[in-house]
């Protein structure tokens, strides 16, 4: 299931070497003591979980309110337990950028390496399916660029990955884990927290069920017919309106253009963010996918070439030749930004900070962790909590989880 989803400004620069050395060093023990106190399932149970994995990265002393936390610190774990992983029976693979890519290639080589009995190919399709349902399925404006999944020897999983919205200058992050899901493509969100965007078209969203069904449908129609769908539509409801069918978004029967326009029912409109297919490439897809028609929509989501645009274009036909409406819902379910030091997007949110700090003096209490690293951790914590004591002029709140 995915357990979360989080937000953080866009920061630049890079992390010092001697600090990605120290998170290194110290972020390995955390995890070493955690598999030995409460084995691999903990592990990422935790990783999956947006606000323990902030806390994290925030104890091993990087900026807790930079979307550059989630890499330097999957990076930083990666790298100091790349000794360990077969001792704690953890592997981590994938990364930022071209990292991200090597993720499927990493999977067999961790298998190769310690002689793992887990379905490789299986992983592998896990690894492409969750980065397809978050950059496709998800329509909400973020383009991953990080890709990072963690597993054990008897199969268990999480995934962590980062998507980037140049527009608003902010970093989501979306947290998986496989215990407890049930499949990609209904409902996979337990807890997303973040900032709520406008026109999010969530195709995996339970609302959207009808559209699911009716897009698999559409697939075994002739695309001959899909196309003459598809384009009178563009023709009938764009053309209209006199304006360049370059970008396309759906909206639902209260939006205000409804009333504008006196259309009773759904309306299309054109923001700048949601591209449409061109009518060859659509042609080309439609084919495809003609010629060996999926079973269910996560079938059809892992389809090559399958991607936002082409599952946008069937559920516009699907609303129009099967009445499924789609829904407009972003899943952010929790606020979980904590704004920046410099009022950067907006000034220090205390008691966010300070739940994110008790959930990690918990973990690091139950860990057991050697007295040296355990102190050194938490006096990194009083420390913060002193000064933002003195920024916020108030005492600290206790016990707000």
């Amino acid at each position: 299931m995915r357990t979360g989803m989080a937000n953080a400004p866009l920061h630049g620069g890079h992390c010092p070497p001697w600090l990605f050395a120290k998170m290194k060093d110290l972020g390995a023990s955390i995890i070493e003591v955690m598999v030995m106190e409460y084995g691999t399932t903990e592990v990422l149970r935790r990783l999956s979980d947006p606000i323990w994995f902030q806390s994290f990265g925030s104890v091993l002393g990087f900026d807790w309110n930079s979307s550059g936390l989630t890499t330097v610190l999957c990076g930083a774990l990666k790298e100091g337990l790349r000794d360990a992983q077969g001792e704690l029976g953890l592997f981590l693979v994938g990364g930022k950028g071209k990292a991200s890519r090597k993720t499927p290639m990493e999977i067999m080589e961790a298998g190769e390496r310690y002689g793992l009995s887990n379905d490789l190919i299986e992983l592998q399709q896990t690894s492409r399916t969750v980065a397809k349902v978050d950059s496709a399925a998800v329509q909400d404006g973020y383009q991953l660029y990080h890709h990072f999944l963690v597993f054990d020897r008897s199969g268990n999983w999480a995934v962590i990955q980062q998507g980037m919205n140049a527009a608003n200058r902010y970093a989501r992050r979306y947290h998986w884990l496989k215990e407890g899901m049930e499949n990609f493509t209904e409902n996979p969100h337990q807890a997303v927290c973040g900032t709520q965007e406008q026109q999010v078209l969530n195709l995996v969203s339970g609302a959207n069920q009808a559209t699911r069904m009716a897009s698999v449908e559409i697939c075994q129609d002739k695309p001959d017919q899909v196309k003459k769908a598809y384009d009178a539509i563009i023709n009938n409801r764009v053309g209209k309106r006199n304006r360049a069918p370059q970008q396309l978004s759906l909206f639902d029967t209260e939006d205000n253009n409804a009333s504008e326009h006196n259309v009773t029912g759904p309306v299309l409109t054109l923001p700048e963010k949601h591209a449409i297919p061109s009518p060859n490439y659509l042609d080309k897809v439609l084919y495809k996918i003609y010629e060996k028609p999926p079973a269910d929509y996560q079938q059809l989501l892992e389809l090559e070439g399958v991607g936002p645009s082409t599952l946008r274009a069937l559920a516009m036909v699907s609303e129009v030749t099967h009445g499924a409406q789609p829904s407009f819902h972003d899943p952010v379910r929790y606020a979980f930004a904590h704004g920046g030091k410099d009022s950067y997007p907006f000034p220090v949110q205390r008691d966010d900070i300070t739940k994110s700090l008790d959930v990690l003096k918990s973990a690091i209490k139950k860990g057991k962790i050697g007295e040296k690293d355990k102190l050194q951790a938490l006096r990194k914590l009083s420390n913060r909590e002193s000064r933002l004591d003195k920024v916020s002029g108030t005492e600290t709140t206790q016990n707000r989880r």
